[in-house]
C-alpha cells in the first residue's frame, strides 16, 4: 500500500485503508457493506472526541451517535482501545508513508528536499485535521499500548526529518550541531499547525502560509548563507 501526497485523503480514503490494514478485526468483509458503516463510526468518534473527549466517550453513546446497534459495533472492534489502535495507526501510517515518496528531482538538493517535506507534513495534517487533532489531544489517555504506538508513529516521521538534516550538512548545506534536537525541535512547529489551528484561521494564514513561515525560520536558522 503506497500513498502520495496526491492522493485523497477525505474519510472514505482513509476508511477503506483501514478496512485493509484490519482483515482480522473487522468482521464486514464486503467494502460495499463495510465502507459506509466504519465511515459513520469514525465520523461519530471524532465528533465525541471534539464534543466531551473519547477517553470519557462510552460504546453506547458511539453507537447512539454513529446510529447503530451495539452488535453492529462490534462487527468492526471489540473494544475501544481496538478502535483507537486502528485510527491512531492510520493517522501514523499515512504521513509516514506520504513523506516517504518525494518527487526524483530533490535527491541531490538538501534545502528542497527539506522545504518538500515540510510543505507535505503541513499539507496531509491540514487535509486529516480532525484525524490528528484526535490522536494528539487523546494521547495522554491512551493505554500503554496506544501511547506508545502514537508515539512510535511521531518518532517514525522526526527520524525523517533527521535524515534530511544530516544528508544536509553532510553536503555542506546545513550548519547543525545537534541534528537529532534539531528535528525534534521542528517537530513541535508542524504539530501547532493541527494543535492550534482556531488561532491560525482567525490570523486567516493558510496551510501554504504556514509553511512557508516555518520553511523561512528554518531556512535562516540552519541554511549555510542565509542571512539572519
Amino acid at each position: 500500500m503506497t500513498l502520495r501526497v496526491t492522493d485523497t485523503l477525505d474519510t472514505s480514503e482513509i476508511c477503506r485503508r483501514m478496512l485493509e490494514r484490519n482483515p482480522d478485526t473487522i468482521r464486514v468483509q464486503k467494502e460495499r457493506m463495510a465502507l459506509p458503516k466504519l465511515m459513520r463510526i469514525v465520523e461519530a468518534t471524532l465528533l465525541l472526541s471534539r464534543r466531551q473527549g473519547f477517553h470519557a466517550t462510552s460504546l453506547r453513546e458511539l453507537a447512539a451517535e454513529a446510529s447503530m446497534s451495539m452488535g453492529g459495533l462490534y462487527a468492526y472492534f471489540d473494544s475501544k482501545n481496538s478502535l483507537l489502535r486502528m485510527m491512531i495507526t492510520e493517522v501514523a501510517s499515512t504521513i509516514v508513508e506520504a513523506l516517504n515518496h518525494p518527487p526524483e528531482d530533490l535527491s541531490e538538493d538538501p534545502v528542497a528536499y527539506l522545504h518538500w517535506l515540510i510543505r507535505t507534513h503541513i499539507e496531509v495534517t491540514d487535509k486529516m485535521h480532525a484525524w490528528f487533532t484526535f490522536s494528539y489531544m487523546e494521547a495522554r489517555f491512551f493505554a500503554e499500548a496506544e501511547r506508545n504506538l502514537a508515539m512510535d508513529g511521531e518518532l517514525a516521521t522526526e527520524k525523517i526529518f533527521a535524515a534530511a538534516l544530516e544528508n544536509g550538512v553532510q553536503r555542506g548545506v546545513f550548519a547543525i550541531d545537534d541534528v537529532g534536537l534539531t528535528a525534534a525541535l521542528l517537530k513541535p512547529l508542524l504539530q501547532d499547525w493541527y494543535v492550534k489551528h482556531g488561532k491560525y484561521r482567525r490570523r486567516n494564514v493558510s496551510p501554504a502560509q504556514y509553511a512557508e513561515a516555518v520553511i523561512t525560520l528554518f531556512d535562516r536558522a540552519i541554511v549555510k548563507g542565509t542571512a539572519l
